[in-house]
């Protein structure tokens, strides 16, 4: 058999080798040109509704009832798109939207952005709209230690309303209640040292994942948040994590992807946390990345990145 591999050349070579992969069970890289059996690469968004190019896209977000896409880019602002990634509309600073970092929407349909400070508004906070994007109110985060300093960058609501807010250099997640009053600080340990926590989704189930990009580590909980698992593994190489920015998660195949930023790739796990395969790469054809940062999984299982420093966003199909 191996005598037989070794004598294909190029791209079917590796197919045959994907393909055995798959079928024994055993960890694979899938290139970017052939992302495999699992994963097909479907589309490019790289225009707002006006036809402009966006600008260093860094976070994307689909509504679990809407399917509506959520898309923060680095000109300040957030363009919406219907389920076919049709641009609907940009909300701005007419808006009230100025240094947008992250945003989720709650059950009751109201949307959470979390905003550093502006010329406007010099406090950070995370600013809550109406669902047809009116400004109601600010939440700034207060009571704890370093609040002050304390950036909102990506949230989080599960399904009683209850939020959760990370910034980008503090250990832990933050636990809201409606009101936005500070509950609960939920920080892993690593040894006696809390880990700093970059992002926090929320699975169909309310299940919460944790990453930091510190540790190369993904923290899983239950919806009681008692934690059930850690996966990933800190390094440079296939199969480890070198700086994990975002995670998704795709209930119906049982399969967990997260991005990460310096080896341009998305990696795939199952729903235990083992490793199956990678996908991307420094590039700039389809399949291949420049920093992908943020990934959402919608409810069709389709795997949305923000393909940061090539200026676009990428859509892949999951089977």
């Amino acid at each position: 058999m191996a005598d037989f591999i070794r004598k294909i050349k190029g791209l079917h070579a590796v197919s045959i080798l994907w393909g055995l992969a798959v079928l024994y069970g055993a960890p694979a890289i899938a290139p970017a040109q052939q992302l495999g059996p699992v994963i097909t690469f479907q589309e490019i968004i790289s225009t707002d509704e006006d036809g402009g190019r966006l600008f260093f896209p860094s976070f994307v977000y689909t509504d679990p009832v809407t399917e509506e896409v959520y898309l923060i880019d680095g000109k300040g602002r957030v363009i919406i798109f219907n389920n076919h990634f049709f641009p609907l509309y940009t909300a701005s600073k007419r808006n009230g939207i100025e240094n947008p970092q992250g945003l989720a929407i709650g059950p009751d349909g109201r949307l959470y952005v979390g905003q550093a400070a502006s010329e406007s508004n010099r406090r950070h906070r995370i600013s809550v709209f109406s669902p047809c994007l009116k400004w109601e109110r600010n939440i700034y985060l207060e009571g704890f230690e370093r609040s002050d300093t304390f950036v909102p960058y990506r949230l989080a609501v599960d399904k009683k309303g209850t939020l959760y807010v990370t910034a980008n250099n503090y250990p832990g997640v933050l636990v809201l209640d409606n009101s936005g009053r500070l509950r609960d600080i939920i920080s892993p340990l690593e040894g006696d040292k809390k880990v700093i926590i970059t992002n926090v989704i929320l699975d169909s189930e309310d299940n919460m994942y944790l990453v930091s990009e510190e540790e190369g580590h993904i923290y899983v909980y239950d919806r009681e948040r008692k934690p059930l698992r850690q996966f990933g593994e800190k390094g440079g190489s296939s199969g480890k994590l070198s700086r994990p920015r975002s995670v998704g998660v795709d209930s119906r195949h049982g399969r967990m992807y997260v991005s990460d930023y310096m080896r341009h790739t998305i990696t795939v796990y199952d729903r235990e946390g083992a490793f199956l395969f990678e996908f991307g790469g420094l590039g700039w054809g389809e399949g291949w990345f420049q920093h992908p940062i943020e990934l959402h999984v919608d409810n069709k299982g389709r795997i949305i990145v923000t393909d940061t420093f090539n200026q676009r966003v990428q859509v892949f199909n999951s089977w």
